[in-house]
């Protein structure tokens, strides 16, 4: 008759344990999943986070960063016999696996010999296909295939607080990365012509930097490195504020060079400081004599508020319009005169410089 306490005493504690593992799923939830990480639950965690890293961006865009060696021989006069070899320092962008590689205008102005070193340590000469001095870029070919290329993506849109990677050569150091945000942002069209139109960052650049890859956190392009900001006071020491040419601006600017060896740009010849919110147009303060603006018969104190049914969000968007209009196009403007609305046909001619 032992047998029914031992069955009472089996039941009894089967009853508890189930009870038990009740109230344990019901107070600690993540023994409902059943994965070996629900059983570590009561064993000290002594894992780490991992470190905020930017070291998968790099491995992608860093190959196709190349340095620059753009050598130049000069004579003096006072010296007949003697010639001074000169050699400046630069970074460049392989953009295209079959050679393009873009870079500063200044790194390659008046080189006679100009050599690319891959990060493979592979030296090759290049060509000079064409360079445009407004936006400070340059265009360069070498004779090789299958070359790493740099990421891109056309559909980002660099925003002001954007983390920014700066990959160059600075001082013939090696390559180097230097990280910052995205501070300001500019245009993107071909009338480019000032600071203010580029991408400005506090990602160190220093000499050789000029004609890197300015890169964002997932490795893909978003500017051409290409200079520090300096005042005339030479005594004003200046740090945190560097610009790079935006990427969109950069593409386009080497599309042209390497279809036409240069930036064929519109010009229209007037003059505008002030932008009228309530028209929403520029006002033209003044046009070149013999202009396209002027034999058109735009007019000073004209507004203009539609180029070619496009409405004007600021002078600057105007500018882009008719720089990147191909000569020898007429354009309709739609302008206000005198409180009445009229339209101006121009015929847009190229920009010589």
């Amino acid at each position: 008759m032992k047998i029914v306490p031992a069955l009472t005493y089996i039941l009894r504690a089967t009853s508890y344990g189930l009870l038990t593992a009740v109230v344990l799923l019901i107070l600690v939830p993540e023994l409902r999943s059943g994965s070996s990480a629900s059983l570590n639950i009561f064993k000290p965690v002594d894992e780490k986070p991992k470190p905020v890293s930017y070291a998968s961006a790099v491995a992608k865009a860093a190959p196709a960063v190349v340095n620059i060696y753009s050598e130049s021989i000069e004579t003096n006069p006072r010296y007949r016999s003697r010639s001074l070899q000169r050699i400046k320092l630069g970074s460049g962008v392989i953009m295209d696996s079959r050679g393009y590689i873009l870079t500063n205008y200044h790194v390659v102005l008046n080189a006679d010999l100009i050599t690319v070193v891959l990060q493979n340590q592979t030296e090759l000469t290049a060509e000079l296909i064409g360079s445009d001095e407004l936006t400070d870029l340059a265009v360069l070919k070498v004779q090789a295939s299958n070359l790493p290329v740099i990421p891109m993506d056309d559909s980002q849109t660099p925003l002001v607080g954007d983390v920014v990677l700066a990959i160059g050569n600075p001082l013939n150091l090696g390559q180097t990365i230097t990280q910052g945000i995205i501070s300001a942002t500019g245009r993107s069209g071909l009338s480019s012509t000032s600071y203010r139109e580029f991408l400005q960052m506090d990602a160190a650049i220093n000499d050789g930097n000029s004609g890197g890859a300015l890169v964002n956190s997932n490795g893909d392009l978003v500017g051409i490195t290409t200079a520090q900001f300096k005042r005339l006071n030479p005594q004003i020491n200046i740090q945190g504020i560097f610009f790079a040419i935006p990427y969109k601006l950069a593409k386009k600017v080497m599309l042209e060079l390497i279809s036409n060896g240069r930036v064929v740009r519109g010009w229209l010849g007037i003059s505008s400081q002030r932008y009228n919110p309530q028209l929403k147009g520029f006002v033209i303060d003044a046009t070149t004599p013999g202009s396209p603006a002027q034999v058109a018969g735009l007019q000073k104190d004209d507004v203009v508020y539609k180029i070619d049914g496009t409405a004007i969000v600021s002078i600057n968007h105007a500018l882009d319009i008719v720089a990147e209009t191909k000569p020898g196009t007429v354009l309709n403007f739609s302008v206000i005169r005198n409180k009445q609305a009229i339209e101006v046909p121009v015929k847009i001619v190229e920009l010589n410089r």
